[in-house]
């Protein structure tokens, strides 16, 4: 089994996860920019998040074998705040980096004028790097909220091919496909989705344009339900290769529209062996002393 995540915040996780993750068949994530829990003051705070993503996030990745890519945007919640706009005119610069696969997440959390103001100053950011956009859906509200975006990205010029609407569910998903996007599902332990009600709506939909997520983050979350997804659509008889199109194939082709995806094995990385002594900006993964 070979999986990518698509949406995992591993910022918030620890390295025992990224050890569960390659162990698991996890051998790429995505980890969009979000909200951090409590509110940025300045966009140095902002600039230095995303440098992590860029830098420190994807040496630790690689540590334990994982590719490691990122989604740069200010986020739908933050997008309602004055003292964070001002990193709008930063991003530009962030979509030209190494490992930067999407402008994300960008969308709406309680659809104010600001988030629309927002939201489609990045889409046509999306359009002039030419890179796809990873949207995230309000949590209240989803379906009107999923309506609006789809309408503001209408209005971009951006192709709906381009878009991967995520945290959807039953009452959205048809909306999503028949506008030519992608639609984008996060699975949770006792919220949004979960494996079992993922595996309906496969056999519902079909498995054109659907991808699965742990968005595994600081909250109660599992960055292995990527995997029991695809345990659990083997046990309703989903073939291996169905599951390889869903977990695999169906996010690289997305985030393969940006040319910014790198997928072969990490060099130097020997699967259950102590990561060699490396550091960045003089931190290390390794602790202690080694026997």
């Amino acid at each position: 089994m070979r999986i990518l995540d698509p949406h995992i915040h591993m910022t918030s996780r620890t390295t025992d996860d990224y050890e569960a993750l390659y162990a698991a068949g996890v051998r790429a994530v995505v980890e969009p920019a979000f909200w951090l829990g409590q509110p940025r003051t300045s966009v140095g705070s902002f600039l230095d998040y995303f440098d992590s993503l860029l830098g420190w996030e994807r040496f630790r990745a690689a540590q334990f074998g994982i590719r490691h890519h990122a989604t740069i945007a200010l986020n739908p919640k933050e997008a309602n705040d004055p003292r964070c706009r001002e990193v709008l005119a930063e991003i530009p610069r962030y979509l030209l980096k190494d490992g930067v696969v999407a402008v994300g997440e960008v969308g709406y959390d309680s659809m104010t004028p600001a988030e629309d103001e927002v939201f489609a100053a990045q889409l046509q950011m999306a359009r002039e790097a030419e890179l796809p956009v990873l949207v995230h859906t309000p949590h209240r509200d989803k379906l009107a909220g999923t309506r609006r975006t789809l309408d503001v990205v209408r209005e971009s010029g951006l192709p709906a091919g381009h878009v991967l609407v995520d945290h959807l569910n039953e009452t959205n998903v048809a909306l999503v496909l028949d506008a030519g996007a992608w639609a984008g599902f996060s699975i949770y332990p006792d919220t949004k989705m979960d494996e079992h009600r993922m595996v309906a709506l496969l056999q519902e939909h079909g498995l054109e344009r659907m991808i699965v997520n742990s968005a595994a983050d600081w909250g109660r979350s599992d960055p292995l339900k990527t995997v029991k997804t695809a345990r659990a659509m083997l046990e309703a008889g989903f073939t291996e290769d169905d599951v390889d199109r869903v977990l695999w194939r169906n996010p690289v082709e997305f985030y393969g529209q940006s040319g910014n995806l790198v997928l072969d094995p990490v060099p130097g990385f020997v699967p259950g062996e102590v990561p060699a002594p490396a550091e960045f900006e003089g931190s290390s993964v390794l602790r202690g002393a080694r026997v």
